[in-house]
């Protein structure tokens, strides 16, 4: 069958040396999508691989070291390599983006979400402290914009994609599903024991090591929970999360009626890729079809939030909503780049999110300097505590 051309022609990745990033790319080379911009960090090899192939007139390095690295490899070629975050902000608001995707990791994707949006450009969103942390700074911007936020995340694609039918019949509920990570059905106690490595083995899906912790925690869904509301405007109790061990429904919506509409496909992420990239079209992928004849059988079971303290200290954190749920990244942030260091056990991340949630002075309204500086507060809080914990 003949590919149709994407409505949107010329888009700019940010963070493109991530998994999101690289699979993205991979879409954009099926479908013939120019590439305007690219980001990254300091993955100096990869992002020169990928500015060779796809020749966008910027790339943004946010490393220093690495940005004289990446200027000098490129010196032959047209793209112009620019350094720091104002120049990411710049990438994001350049009118010449039809779409920026946004898959850059951690707190430093919430300035060029909020600057593509000021900008009118419309915004796919991968990065999901944007919305935990930004919160109505962001869907407020977006509202007044009149620019939908397209979601790149498997269960919020999967949740958009159900309410396209909808012809505006409000959401009664989100069935909301995760994988259960590598440590499902494991006690606290087998907990004490893993390492780096354990947690870093997910079942399913290849990700960066941040969110693949974050996974194996359940804080992933914790800030997919929070993230869910941003995106659909829904209470916290209009949202269930289910463990799907084998990520093939990737998310539902129940209806007042009673009716349940989930999206199903592989464990696949160029699926939401391309949706949010092609939306509204559907375009061929070249993606493994689904057969559930094959799967056999797909099984569901409640989380157990007892072990996994982390999803209940998300929930806990955006039911009190204002500065919390920044608070609860930041935290988080922190304590699992200390576990991802050697220096703090694996129960030890929720134990340090939930103090850092209690000890960090929260406020109702804010502004994106409060939101940077509870961030900043957070992550101070749990290094001071990791550190007293060591002594």
């Amino acid at each position: 069958m003949e590919r149709k051309i994407p409505t949107k022609k010329t888009i700019s990745i940010l963070g493109s040396t991530g998994s999101i990033g690289t699979q993205s790319l991979a879409v954009c080379r099926n479908l013939g999508i120019r590439v305007h911009g690219l980001s990254a960090h300091k993955n100096c090899r990869l992002i020169e691989e990928q500015a060779r192939e796809f020749l966008p007139r910027y790339v943004v390095i946010t490393d220093l070291s690495a940005y004289r690295e990446v200027k000098t490899a490129l010196a032959d070629t047209p793209c112009q390599v620019v350094y720091g975050m104002e120049a990411l902000c710049a990438l994001a608001a350049d009118p010449q983006n039809d779409l920026v995707l946004n898959s850059v990791m951690g707190m430093v994707g919430l300035r060029p979400t909020l600057a593509a949006l000021e900008a009118g450009n419309q915004v796919a969103l991968a990065n999901k402290e944007t919305l935990v942390a930004g919160g109505r700074l962001v869907t407020g911007l977006a509202q007044r914009k009149g620019l939908p936020i397209l979601p790149v995340d498997s269960e919020h694609s999967a949740i958009f994609q159900c309410l396209q039918g909808s012809a505006g019949n409000p959401i009664q509920s989100i069935l909301l599903t995760a994988s259960g990570g590598p440590f499902f059905g494991k006690t606290r106690a087998e907990l004490e024991q893993v390492g780096i490595g354990d947690a870093l083995n997910h079942p399913n899906w290849s990700m960066g090591a941040k969110i693949t912790v974050d996974s194996a925690t359940l804080m992933n869904k914790g800030l997919e929970f929070i993230e869910a509301i941003r995106l659909f405007d829904v209470p916290p109790e209009a949202i269930q999360v289910v463990i799907h061990r084998e990520s093939v429904l990737h998310s539902a919506v129940e209806f007042a009626d009673g009716s349940v509409i989930a999206q199903l496909g592989v464990p696949d992420m160029r699926i939401p890729i391309q949706y949010a990239l092609t939306y509204p079209q559907r375009v061929g992928s070249g993606v493994r079809r689904l057969s559930l004849a094959d799967w056999g059988k797909l099984t569901f079971f409640e989380p157990d939030c007892e072990t996994f303290s982390c999803l209940p200290a998300a929930i806990e954190a955006v039911k009190r909503d204002g500065l919390a749920p920044a608070i609860l990244n930041g935290a988080n942030e922190e304590a699992v780049a200390l576990f991802l260091a050697g220096e703090i056990p694996f129960l030890q991340i929720g134990e340090l999110v939930r103090e850092a949630l209690e000890r960090v002075p929260s406020q109702d309204d804010f502004t994106l300097e409060d939101v940077l500086e509870a961030d900043r507060a957070a992550k101070d809080c749990v290094k001071t505590l990791a550190a007293c914990y060591r002594r």
